[in-house]
């Protein structure tokens, strides 16, 4: 099914702008002891700070570890350099290791969670205090579930080729990442399907709530046809943001509602307050405390400089690149995704980038999209699952079976990896959008059913699996240590990384709540 579209054509005349392509992991992993419950040790000293480390930080709690890659232009090395940290880490962690699973291990009680700690620098508090805010607002327990985050970006050229009229080169970047996104909303639906691998939960993590989770077994709590519980209303639910509607239509009109989001209070959060026994629990009353609150599967993405607001610099300098927020940890791979998934993913995103993507109706919503996603979660391989396909131009809609939309989707998406083996080499693309379709001819080879059938077969629990698939994971990293010289890398920067946490905490010239209110006012309508 090779595109017809003059955009298909400039790609495949200009392969070199495929290999301008970059991408990058930020990849979350909780600490656990050897049993399995979350360690609530601090930050491993080893690793250097979690403020500063560019490599290895911390997500919402101290036990919660986030694993970052650099950007880069081939899979291989993106790869190479995540299982480099996997490594690293997995050396200094002692009796640790960490939980190969996006659902959370056994978690102490929510008040002995503990939250991420970033040193004394203004900086450090105000993510330190910001975390206490989702606290205040979602609970702990929500906060500790795990993914894995792809970023990625298109060359600047690649806009202009595709005709993407535009004032300046970053209207035009930010139009076609826009349009990116709208058709991501679409069909990201499929990724879920495919790659879901959090189909059930420990019984611990609902608190007593079975709501209409069924039971495996005296731990485990699942749905016998869901692929990712992550990314359902059982991993995240909330009546502020679930009434925040962004739009991705164009970029005023999403940056408008974003301020709008981090300006206006909410009478919940106005009831909790920002300051509690003297001390800050959250930077303010507002619908999201800053922009990152808001729970989305995609990201428009730039990045920001120290004080400055994410809005802000997006009005200012347009879109840089988006970030996929919606893939579960791959229980079977040590670096929590495989080579595959990764291929795969760079195809499915080239192909959303190139196709036409029709504005979403009326406000800008995508309530149609936004079902399939939700049904999907939960019930992705119910045998004749219906879908609702919408013709957005048209602003019509009709039923189609997933299967049927799905293998559809996969002939769409492989013209898009021929183009990048073109640029590339070899055949990994091709193979990566190949291997799919057998899981959408057959529901049980997608790894939501596999990992449900091996906890059958095996008679095991969810924690128990996950448990030992982990200490498996962690002594094959073991096994492989790092060669001399990126070991000394590893080491330089994890202490450099102290160094620098230490020079900013020693640099502040004005107390916490100045810091705050400054960091309020750099935001800037748009």
């Amino acid at each position: 099914m090779t595109p017809k579209h003059s955009r298909y054509t400039a790609l495949r005349q200009n392969p070199e702008l495929l290999k301008k392509i970059l991408r990058g992991i930020e990849k979350e992993g909780l600490r656990v002891d050897n049993q399995g419950v979350l360690a609530r040790t601090p930050h491993p000293g080893a690793l250097g700070s979690a403020l500063t480390n560019p490599r290895i930080t911390t997500d919402y709690s101290e036990s919660l570890l986030e694993m970052i890659t650099g950007t880069h232009t081939t899979v291989a090395a993106l790869l190479e350099e995540l299982d480099d940290t996997h490594r690293f880490v997995a050396q200094q962690l002692g009796q640790e290791l960490i939980w190969n699973q996006s659902m959370p291990a056994h978690l102490p009680a929510e008040a002995d969670i503990p939250i991420a700690w970033y040193g004394t620098s203004n900086t450090g508090m105000l993510k330190h205090v910001y975390r206490r805010g989702l606290a205040e607002r979602y609970g702990k327990t929500m906060q500790c579930i795990a993914g894995v985050h792809y970023n990625f970006s298109l060359p600047d050229e690649i806009w202009e080729r595709f005709g993407v009229r535009g004032s300046s080169v970053e209207d035009r970047r930010s139009k076609g990442y826009l349009a990116l996104i709208r058709n991501f909303t679409r069909y990201s639906w499929l990724l879920m399907y495919l790659f879901g691998a959090s189909p059930a939960v420990s019984s611990t993590f609902m608190h007593g709530a079975r709501q209409s989770l069924q039971s495996l077994d005296a731990d485990t709590l699942y749905l016998p046809y869901a692929t990712s519980l992550r990314m359902s209303d059982f991993g995240y639910q909330n009546k502020a943001q679930s009434e925040l509607q962004l739009c991705y239509n164009d970029i005023e009109t999403f940056l408008a509602r974003m301020y709008n989001a981090v300006t206006k209070p909410w009478p919940a959060y106005e009831a909790i307050g920002t300051h509690r026994n003297g001390e800050w629990i959250q930077l303010n009353t507002h619908v999201l405390q800053i922009e990152n609150e808001y729970y989305s599967t995609i990201r428009p993405k730039r990045t920001t400089g120290r004080c400055e607001r994410p809005v802000t610099a997006l009005a200012e300098r347009g879109v840089q690149y988006i970030e996929v927020r919606c893939l579960d940890i791959d229980p079977d791979s040590p670096i929590g995704i495989s080579p595959q998934t990764s291929y795969f993913m760079d195809a499915f995103l080239l192909f959303c980038a190139t196709e036409e993507s029709p504005f979403f109706p009326q406000d800008g919503t995508c309530r149609h999209s936004r079902g399939n996603f939700g049904l999907v979660v939960k019930e992705g391989r119910k045998p004749g699952l219906q879908l609702i396909r919408s013709d957005d131009a048209a602003d019509s809609h009709q039923s189609v079976g997933l299967a049927d939309w799905g293998l559809e989707l996969i002939e769409r998406i492989l013209p898009y990896a021929e183009a990048l083996d073109a640029a590339h080499g070899g055949q990994n693309y091709v193979h990566a959008v190949e291997a799919q379709r057998p899981k959408l001819s057959d529901s049980e080879q997608t790894p939501s059913a596999e990992l449900l059938e091996a906890l059958r077969a095996d008679g095991i629990s969810l924690h128990d699996y996950t448990l030992q698939q982990s200490q498996r994971h962690r002594d094959a990293l073991r096994a492989r240590p790092l060669n001399a010289a990126m070991q000394h890398e590893m080491i330089q920067m994890a202490a450099q990384s102290v160094q620098e946490q230490a020079h900013l905490e020693q640099s502040d010239r004005e107390d916490f709540d100045t810091y705050v209110a400054r960091y309020h006012a750099a935001l800037k309508r748009p």
